[in-house]
């Protein structure tokens, strides 16, 4: 198995209520040299986090202890810029298994689906809507529910659907990656192979 399974994820949220988040920002390019997806979340938002003597930022919101969570709310367009797939990992190995925002870059999407970390993309209405509820109180919690496709605001109950590839979808809830998909479906491919005329 790729990751968890994602099914139903009820958690806190981090809010980062800043537009045109690009990768660089997420995972400094300095940082790209290994090739497993582990250890990124020590530097994800790295610039934003740390000083250059490496002393955290307090203002920033990864340390401010009020917040914390499995999701990360990010402002519109988040994930633009060069097509890393280590932004990916970096959310991922922070801890993050959802991101939500009005607007997702495509290859970052893409990047996030492969590996387990659900892209939610909400109106720019329901955004504020999140992220007032948040500074209310940090500890307010959203519910995704993949298989219905819908993410709620429990603390007033209001929802939005979103929309997610088929899929992706079907890996997602079965923690799959696209080889463990493939390997699932070994004696059907080895089946069609000998059936296949030479």
């Amino acid at each position: 198995m790729a990751y968890d399974k994602f099914e139903i994820l009820k958690s806190s949220a981090v809010p980062l209520p800043i537009e045109n988040v690009d990768t660089d920002q997420i995972i400094p390019a300095r940082f790209l040299k290994a090739t497993e997806r582990k250890g990124f979340g020590d530097n994800l938002f790295r610039d934003w986090r740390y000083n250059p003597d490496n002393t955290p930022k307090e203002q920033f919101v990864l340390n401010n202890p009020m917040y914390s969570g499995k999701i990360l709310v990010g402002g519109k367009n988040f994930g633009s810029g060069s097509s890393r797939e280590h932004a990916a990992w970096a959310v991922y190995d922070y801890g993050f298994r959802c991101v939500v925002s009005s607007f997702f870059a495509d290859i970052f999407r893409g990047n996030c689906l492969n590996i387990g970390v659900l892209p939610v993309q909400v109106s720019a209405e329901f955004l504020d809507k999140i992220y007032k509820a948040i500074e209310a109180d940090p500890k307010t919690e959203l519910e995704i529910d993949l298989q219905k496709q819908t993410i709620t605001l429990l603390v007033t109950g209001e929802k939005e659907s979103f929309d997610i590839n088929g899929y992706k979808k079907e890996n997602m809830l079965n923690g799959f990656d696209d080889i463990d998909y493939l390997s699932k479906m070994k004696e059907e491919i080895k089946d069609f192979a000998e059936k296949r005329p030479f």
